[in-house]
């Protein structure tokens, strides 16, 4: 067990390192072929969930499938409670244009409805990977069109409008917050040695958190959901409340839902696919619908108040509190 042990702090010390590493990397590279500061945003997402993705399907490749569902399902609550709750927490107040919070949360949320009725078996892991994918594909297509493309749109003029105004605000605030610098030739050899590595320490994770939990007689459903949820989002949250502290809302904002999109589309739906998710049980279910409805009162409290205070972000950080104990008391 001692070396199950260190073999589990080695693997988190390392994937937090190398995750910062890839992530600074990657943001350069997309800097380097002229992406726009919102598909940056979603690039440094991808790469900050490389560690969950990695310890999701390398448990859903070896039939451990509650595991599996539950990394990457758990790592969307801890997110949303680190992310934003710590975030305003920390900051006192986390400002958001309300069109940024529509346009970035419908898109969070149809992605939500699609992980809980595949999960579920409402629809198949083929129908709910489609119905995600397309969301996120429309999203992140908007974000790259310029305002003349999008004014372009075969969308009632109004809406157009308001997509228009949405994309260009979420735009001005995430460049002041994660404009990089452009890539060089060695930061692609960079990042891909830090994709190698994390994918190598995230499996370590994985392996030696179910040896460690099984041998103390831990529920699948906790390994999964809190402990190699907690570990593997750990560069996000580090991200996500530095740029909180900073005042950059949108992009706490953008880091949390588009991570959290992309954990259920990359980590969950499409190795699903291929090998099938766990049959729904009592804590996989409260795991994903605890998902869903965190995210939809983040939601609504940040359109209300044009933003996270002190006191909302405490309120999801209960949420998420609340969830390990419920979890813990029936896993």
């Amino acid at each position: 067990m001692t070396l199950a042990l260190i073999e589990f702090l080695l693997g988190t010390s390392v994937s937090l390192v190398t995750s910062w590493v890839l992530v600074t990397r990657l943001e350069r590279v997309g800097e380097r072929f002229g992406l726009s500061e919102a598909l940056l945003g979603v690039l440094a997402a991808l790469a900050a969930d490389a560690p969950e993705i990695t310890s999701s399907v390398t448990a859903l490749s070896q039939h451990q499938r509650t595991i599996g569902a539950g990394v990457v399902i758990g790592s969307n609550v801890f997110n949303l409670a680190v992310l934003l709750g710590l975030g305003a927490l920390v900051s006192g107040f986390i400002a958001l244009h309300r069109r940024v919070v529509v346009l970035g949360g419908v898109v969070a949320m149809l992605v939500a409805l699609s992980c809980i009725a595949t999960v579920t078996g409402l629809i198949s892991d083929v129908a709910g990977l489609v119905l995600a994918g397309v969301v996120f594909s429309a999203y992140v297509a908007i974000l790259g069109m310029r305002r003349q493309s999008l004014r372009r749109l075969p969308l009632p003029q109004r809406w157009r409008g308001w997509i228009s105004f949405a994309v260009e605000e979420e735009e001005l605030e995430l460049e002041e917050a994660i404009r990089p610098r452009r890539g060089r030739p060695v930061d692609f050899l960079a990042a891909a040695g830090a994709l190698v590595v994390v994918v190598i320490a995230s499996m370590t994770m994985e392996r030696s958190a179910l040896t460690l939990g099984h041998h103390f007689h831990v529920a699948d459903a906790v390994i999964g959901a809190i402990v190699l949820a907690g570990v593997t989002s750990l560069p996000n949250a580090v991200a996500a409340v530095h740029l909180a502290a900073k005042g950059r809302g949108a992009a706490a904002l953008s880091t949390a839902l588009n991570s959290n999109s992309l954990n259920v589309i990359v980590g969950l739906l499409i190795p699903g696919v291929f090998v099938g998710l766990a049959r729904s049980s009592v804590p996989g279910s409260v795991t994903t619908w605890w998902y869903v409805g965190l995210t939809a009162v983040t939601l609504v409290l940040a359109f209300s108040s044009r933003g996270l205070r002190r006191w909302q972000g405490g309120l999801i950080v209960v949420g998420y509190l609340a969830f390990v104990v419920v979890l813990l008391s029936i896993a």
